[in-house]
């Protein structure tokens, strides 16, 4: 992982530490819902060019820690 990404004219380095969480925080995220919720989320990111520096799953929510390129907005 490098630390300092560019562009033309600028130096970048946006981490962001995202928690998904269930409605009511339910503890359903186990088993084969767990797998599942990674494999989704690694493919999104690849398709968004975003890098996943670590990430946890308990029971009742996620930890994502990601490396966003400052054209994307955290929300897209």
């Amino acid at each position: 992982m490098k630390d300092i990404n560019s562009l033309s004219h600028t130096k970048w380095n946006c981490k962001y530490h995202i928690v998904f969480a269930p409605k009511y925080r339910r503890q359903i995220i186990y088993g084969k819902i767990k797998k599942d919720i990674g494999k989704i989320l690694r493919q999104l990111c690849e398709y968004k060019g975003v890098e996943i520096i670590e990430a946890e799953a308990c029971k009742d929510h996620i930890h994502m820690l990601v490396s966003i390129p400052p054209k994307m907005s955290v929300s897209s």
